[in-house]
Parts: structure tokens; sequence; C-alpha cells
């Protein structure tokens, strides 16, 4: 996963205000007690982030490959 991917999963699901705060303030314990913002700086894989995430928040199954976006006609 690329990490534009990400944050367009992030922004999908909790919207561009509260996925920048989660990013930054949300601790995940998976994570090595760290925030998202840091697990991503210290190189962690955007799709492990994203998926301990998802657990944390408890993102339904259905939502945790975003939206279906159809291209416009």
């Amino acid at each position: 996963m690329r990490l534009s991917h990400f944050w367009s999963l992030m922004n999908d699901e909790f919207g561009e205000t509260y996925a920048s705060s989660l990013a930054q303030h949300h601790v995940l314990g998976v994570l090595g007690d760290r925030t998202v913002a840091q697990a991503l700086d210290d190189g962690e894989s955007p799709r492990r982030v994203w998926l301990a995430l998802c657990d944390a928040m408890d993102v339904p199954e259905s939502r945790r490959l975003g939206i279906e976006r159809r291209p416009a006609r």
C-alpha cells in the first residue's frame, strides 16, 4: 500500500480532520506504543499501520478496503 492510498483510506473512513487528529494523537500498543504518524515516520508499512488502526477503531471488514469509486462519465 502506498502512503497516498493510506491517507485516502483514512480520510474516507474518518474524515480529514479526525483522520489527522487520530494520526497525531492516537497511540497504538501493537505498533510499539507509537502514534500512527510516528509509526509511519519510523518506516512502518502503511498497510500494517492501517490494519492496526482498523482493529483499534473497530472498522468493519467491509470498509477496510475503502469506498468504491467509479470513474465519472
